[in-house]
């Protein structure tokens, strides 16, 4: 992870926000190379999401709406997370991140140890577990530890719990809910009247302009709805670089469909459209799983939720989540609203209100996704028999930020750097490609993998010099080269980005 997070500084993917200010928790910046990125991921969903497909039509609602939306959305009530507080150090935890464990000894407990939620949670409180035993120099069979999160912790444990970050217990505070959406102000007046939210998310924007899509979009059941924009949530804990962020971008679309249709095979069938299309743009199928929500956990209104799953370098972690919602936001919108978000049912003549399916999924954790996947270190050996290391980007056509390097093979001569120019300005016509005659042409295609570029096309003598006026291109994953015309390299991309 740390190597993915350097690179992503070092060329220009991500930057931490504010940073000449010394940074603000939860808030990073796209750079060059980075908004070129997210734009291939945005470009591909809704190509393929709405574009491409006859039931699906988009829409981009506004981030702060009337804040009786989030009143009937359940978000202001009920909006938060568990919250714990060090009294000492003053950091905070969400309480469900946080674990515990009693040290038992021959059937005696002798105290408590902690750790943050990790791939290793449970041998990290095992190793706590062993010191503290040591520490207080208790002699016996030490019982395997009983890892609970602090939503779990009963009155008379909370005291005794030590804090993640002094070790000491005695200062953590109970769990309390801690709302996370970003209040602010609309209007002249600082009072409750103004009181307005950032979004947490885009999907009540589908809801509440429901009707407004079935009144001109000319669409009918099964329909969706699609949308990507920014939510805001004031994360207790950011944590592991983009992954979960206080401000981040979302893609959701909501999926109507009649109250009596077979919601269990359209879930499943989206569940698998998604999987699907995260394979499309280079996340490898080893690497997903899938997690079916057990019903004591699901809301009082879902049907039924799975979240595909994506092995990071920091754990398996949630990705993609598909959730079968029932009618119940649109209920809840007509109720709060008095403005009924019915259908009418010509083969019954009757009204119904839609049930909907919902995949939604963060571009950010597409992206971080992307990269992980991606990146690699690997030693290769040149033709003069030298041994490098390699550091490269395998990122899928569909998505690299750089389509097609153009390299004049040397800068000062006149006919190379003219055809190469020539090329290089048919191509960004459609493509973002780059142009580099700087150093030696290894450099160049060292340069081009770090940043994940599929192909470089070197402009050379037989070019000029010999019929057919081919190029060498350059594959970036096999490192292997044929000569190809222009009208072939725009073939292989018209292939290979889409």
């Amino acid at each position: 992870m740390e190597a993915v997070v350097s690179l992503a500084k070092r060329r220009g993917f991500v930057f931490q926000s504010s940073e000449i200010y010394g940074g603000l928790n939860g808030f990073f910046d796209y750079g060059p190379l980075g908004v070129e990125l997210k734009k291939n991921i945005r470009d591909c969903w809704w190509n393929d999401m709405v574009r491409r497909r006859e039931d699906v039509v988009g829409l981009e609602s506004s981030i702060i709406m009337h804040p009786k939306v989030w009143e009937a959305s359940g978000h202001v009530a009920g909006f938060s997370d568990p919250l714990v507080d060090c009294k000492v150090s003053k950091q905070r935890y969400r309480a469900d991140q946080l674990f515990f464990a009693a040290v038992v000894v021959d059937g005696k407990t002798i105290g408590y140890v902690s750790a943050l939620e990790s791939e290793k949670t449970v041998e990290d409180l095992q190793a706590a577990a062993e010191a503290l035993k040591r520490k207080k120099a208790v002699q016996g069979a030490l019982a395997p530890v009983a890892a609970k999160d602090m939503t779990e912790a009963q009155p008379d444990e909370i005291a005794l719990i030590p804090s993640p970050a002094t070790g000491e217990p005695g200062s953590l505070t109970p769990p309390r809910a801690f709302n996370m959406m970003f209040e602010t102000y609309v209007g002249p007046m600082r009072d409750s009247s103004a009181v307005a939210y950032l979004r947490p998310e885009t999907a009540q924007g589908m809801f509440v302009d429901f009707k407004n899509v079935v009144d001109t979009g000319r669409v009918k059941l099964p329909f969706g709805i699609a949308q990507i924009g920014k939510s805001f949530r004031n994360e207790i804990t950011p944590r592991n670089f983009i992954f979960r962020s206080r401000e981040f971008e979302q893609m959701e679309m909501e999926y109507f469909i009649h109250e009596d249709a077979d919601w269990a095979k359209c879930h499943q069938e989206w569940i698998e459209w998604c999987r699907q299309w995260l394979i499309t743009v280079g996340l490898p199928e080893s690497h997903l799983s899938l997690y079916a929500h057990p019903k004591e956990k699901l809301a009082f209104y879902s049907k039924g939720t799975v979240d595909i799953m994506f092995k990071y370098p920091f754990g398996v972690q949630e990705l993609w989540g598909i959730a079968a919602r029932g009618n119940y936001d649109l209920n809840q919108h007509a109720q709060a609203s008095g403005k009924p978000q019915e259908l009418f049912d010509e083969a019954t003549k009757k009204k119904f209100v839609p049930h909907v399916i919902e995949p939604a999924v963060g571009v950010d954790r597409i992206f971080l996704a992307i990269l992980c996947a991606g990146y690699a270190e690997e030693d290769v050996t040149d033709e003069k028999g030298n041994t490098e290391k390699r550091t490269v980007l395998r990122l899928s056509p569909r998505v690299a930020p750089v389509k097609v390097a153009v390299l004049p093979l040397i800068k000062n001569k006149e006919q190379l750097v003219g055809r190469a120019r020539e090329l290089y300005a048919k191509l960004k016509r459609r493509y973002a490609v780059f142009y580099d005659d700087s150093g030696n042409i290894g450099k160049r295609y060292r340069r081009q993998d770090e940043i994940g570029t599929p192909w470089c096309v070197t402009i050379d003598f037989d070019t000029i010099e010999k019929p057919g006026d081919t190029f060498t291109l350059r594959e970036r994953d096999s490192m292997a080269q044929r000569r190809i015309t222009e009208a072939e390299l725009f073939a292989l991309l018209e292939e290979q980005v889409y």
